[in-house]
């Protein structure tokens, strides 16, 4: 089974332009999440597929591999699939380009899914992580997802999700924007029309589900900083402050 990662990577992200290569301890972020992903060692290659010839150059130059789009996209995952048509593979896993403390550990269980679902029952597999804090389960950046009682997901939204009419146990789980794709799925995805749930909460993982694909979700106990802001950019230059104290 081939396995490899493609990180997308556009230049001009809407709430935080250029977000992608701010310096974070010294590189970029983009190349911090490149670098991650490559210490994994759990693919046969990794490529950031980008519209953008400064973060073209920036991988290319630091000996990375890196794919330039030829076309406009929508979502990441248009976007790396454009990229994979031509490439002989079989799982694609779509690694966020704004979340640079990649793991090993949730990645092997993200893999493992396949390894395991031998009818392959399985288009897709993703990552979510348990949340506590209300600002936390409250702030629309953070995606939520429901699962089914086998975990595979129901919905996905910036809402908190579920709606706790009564006084409840309601426990919440933020998706981590992490996709390993089978390639047909993958394929099959980027020639679906876009439907008016993903179009209104701007999610590409509600066309998945609005077209009848299988999102099979992973809890993880992941630290997932997502840079979406100036103040996430901060937090993670800090994590990696004291990671470097840790070290000395």
């Amino acid at each position: 089974m081939k396995i490899i990662a493609m990180i997308p990577a556009r230049f001009e992200a809407s709430r935080f332009p250029g977000k992608l290569m701010k310096d974070l301890a010294g590189k970029s972020v983009i190349l911090r999440t490149y670098e991650a992903t490559k210490k994994s060692n759990l693919f046969d290659e990794v490529y950031v597929v980008t519209d953008s010839n400064l973060i073209f150059d920036e991988i290319i130059s630091k000996g990375g591999n890196a794919i330039k789009s030829k076309r406009v996209h929508d979502s990441g995952s248009d976007r790396i699939a454009e990229a994979a048509e031509n490439i002989e593979v079989d799982i694609i896993v779509n690694v966020q380009g704004d979340e640079p403390f990649t793991q090993t550990e949730p990645l092997k269980k993200l893999l493992k899914v396949f390894k395991d679902d031998t009818h392959k029952k399985i288009d897709i597999a993703s990552l979510m992580l348990k949340m506590n804090d209300k600002d936390e389960i409250n702030n629309p950046n953070n995606v939520k997802v429901v699962t089914d009682e086998n975990d595979f997901a129901m919905y996905f939204s910036r809402s908190p999700i579920p709606y706790p009419r009564e006084k409840s146990n309601a426990f919440y789980f933020k998706h981590i924007g992490i996709y390993a794709f089978r390639k047909e799925a993958l394929l099959k995805f980027t020639n679906l029309p876009m439907n008016k749930l993903e179009a209104t909460e701007k999610l590409e993982n509600l066309r998945f589900l609005a077209h009848g694909m299988r999102v099979k979700m992973i809890e993880t106990n992941q630290v997932a900083i997502g840079i979406d802001t100036p103040e996430d950019l901060d937090k993670a230059r800090s994590i990696y402050k004291d990671l470097t104290k840790r070290e000395m």
